[in-house]
């Protein structure tokens, strides 16, 4: 059973757009549970040690009018091959950018102090943001910015490389441990026991990823998926945290939002970056004034892309509005009701949780082996860190259906 969004997100993006009339191939680890479900056309075989050659091997396969990337190092392997492409593979390069939208964009979209800049100049409210590159940045920051202070390690998605800290030892340490290479046990363990080998090159070339401070907004958390087309926004949800699985994990109760800055910031950040496919943004909702503070994008679909709401908040409609050139033809809004339980990630916080009687829960009845697998694994003990670690690779691979 998943706990994080990168497992379960691209099992229900893929039968959300199964069911929306696209043909879905995956690029995946052997054990993704997106095989579990009936969603996939065929699968191809994700290898660590080789991620890139897995990619073109699998698009060469397949032929798809579209990829999206369920997580982050997907969409860096999809800008790493679109790089050693350029020049010899037009329709490689091609079917990259019009996944994903312009190259231009690329280089900011995994490092967050740029990327925080480029908001700024957009005119979009964001949190001061800063590289922090020894102990004496560290101690000029908080002594500017005060504690307490977040860290980001660029490249990390799905809290994983995200802390808070309250004191400047505490800061010292988590810069440290943010910014090393994973170790070779911690690579050697998820290679064997989970099949996932990609923190095995990482730790061998020593590779140390730059840390970022943020300026700390007290608030609510919220966050927001769109479906975007050559810089214009198609398609939106919008949506604050009602409760997470831990401080710095993912949301598994959220609440529908209709605000107006979060959308305008989505809005121009995409057309700013002239991007295409499904682009996640998180906010701050600063507690005395509201106001939305952008903290950053993830350049992937994230967990709530599958949720059809009605008119403007169909994700998949509005993609395949966009490969066959049609109107979006929008179904009704799945529930009237404004809170969603995402499954199996509340059960998994909590089985007793009011939330999953009281909100609407999305699981998927129709797949009867995906439950079970969420059942055996939701019954095993001290199997969290499994599940957190699973399979942090899906690339769902889309062709639309054409008439």
């Amino acid at each position: 059973m998943a706990a994080t969004s990168r497992w379960f997100a691209p099992v229900r993006l893929s039968l959300a757009l199964r069911e929306a009339g696209f043909t879905v191939y995956a690029v995946c680890p052997p054990r993704h549970p997106v095989l579990k479900t009936s969603a996939l056309a065929e699968f191809y075989k994700y290898h660590g040690l080789a991620p890139l050659a897995s990619f073109e091997r699998a698009i060469a396969a397949c032929n798809p009018d579209l990829i999206l990337p369920c997580d982050d190092l997907s969409t860096l392997h999809l800008h790493q091959i679109y790089e050693r492409r350029k020049t010899s593979d037009a329709q490689l390069t091609q079917l990259i950018e019009r996944s994903l939208g312009s190259p231009e964009g690329f280089p900011v979209l995994f490092a967050r102090t740029a990327f925080m800049k480029l908001a700024e100049r957009e005119g979009v409210r964001v949190p001061k943001t800063s590289v922090i590159t020894d102990s004496s940045d560290l101690k000029s920051w908080i002594a500017e910015t005060g504690l307490p202070t977040v860290l980001k390690a660029d490249g990390s998605s799905g809290g994983e490389g995200v802390r808070t800290v309250s004191t400047f030892e505490q800061a010292q340490k988590t810069h440290r441990d943010l910014g090393s290479p994973p170790l070779m046990a911690r690579a050697a363990k998820r290679t064997i026991v989970d099949q996932d080998s990609t923190l095995v090159w990482p730790s061998i070339l020593r590779t140390h990823r730059t840390v970022n401070a943020q300026a700390f907004v007290r608030g609510k958390e919220a966050t927001t998926l769109v479906v975007c087309w050559k810089g214009t926004v198609l398609a939106g949800l919008h949506f604050e945290v009602v409760v997470k699985r831990d401080s710095t994990g993912p949301a598994t109760v959220l609440r529908l939002s209709d605000n107006a800055e979060m959308a305008a910031t989505a809005e121009k950040m995409v057309r700013r970056l002239k991007l295409s496919g499904l682009h996640g943004f998180d906010f701050m909702l600063e507690n005395e004034t509201q106001n939305a503070y952008l903290i950053e994008i993830n350049p992937r679909a994230t967990q709530i892309g599958h949720l059809r709401l009605g008119p403007g908040r169909d994700l998949p409609a509005a993609l395949i509005s966009a490969l066959t050139g049609e109107t979006i033809r929008e179904q009704a809004a799945l529930t009237k009701r404004d809170t969603f339980a995402l499954f199996p990630q509340e059960w998994i916080r909590d089985p007793q949780s009011p939330y999953l009687t009281s909100a609407y829960q999305d699981v998927p009845w129709q797949e009867p082996e995906l439950l079970l697998a969420c059942a055996k694994k939701r019954s095993r003990p001290g199997s969290r860190q499994a599940e957190a670690n699973a399979s942090e690779q899906a690339l769902p691979v889309a062709r639309a259906t054409r008439p």
